[in-house]
């Protein structure tokens, strides 16, 4: 019987320290890891590679990841996307949310439970 492909997971992040952390959560638990420091070489990455999870930061108070989720979604509505936020806002997570992120955390979300976010959405959802 052959293994499960690793997922393959794109983490967008412009503040290099977020990026190396969570990087080296999600590895530590086998997950192949693409990292980008920009939102345009995040759109880049998503247009050129399939992956099974995105992570995008939001850095102010303004959503700037909002490109990268809607590149997301235009290429697979099923694609998981996760909004990493330094600055919770209200109208910032409403927007999220309603372009389709299945996720919005604040940093720095406990490493389990950032892990346990990851894996719950990346578990195949059953028909009933």
């Amino acid at each position: 019987m052959q293994d499960a492909p690793t997922p393959k997971v794109l983490l967008i992040d412009d503040n290099s320290w977020d990026l190396r952390y969570y990087a080296t959560l999600l590895r530590a638990r086998g997950y192949d890891v693409v990292t980008c420091s920009t939102y345009a070489e995040g759109v880049r990455r998503l247009e050129a590679t399939a992956f099974r999870f995105v992570i995008v930061s939001q850095g102010g108070p303004g959503f700037e990841g909002r490109v990268v989720l809607e590149r997301a979604v235009e290429i697979d509505r099923s694609l998981p996307v996760l909004v990493l936020t330094r600055l919770v806002a209200m109208s910032c997570y409403l927007e999220a949310m309603q372009l389709g992120a299945v996720d919005y955390v604040q940093k720095h979300v406990h490493p389990e439970d950032f892990v346990w976010i990851v894996e719950t959405h990346l578990k195949p959802s059953r028909v009933r």
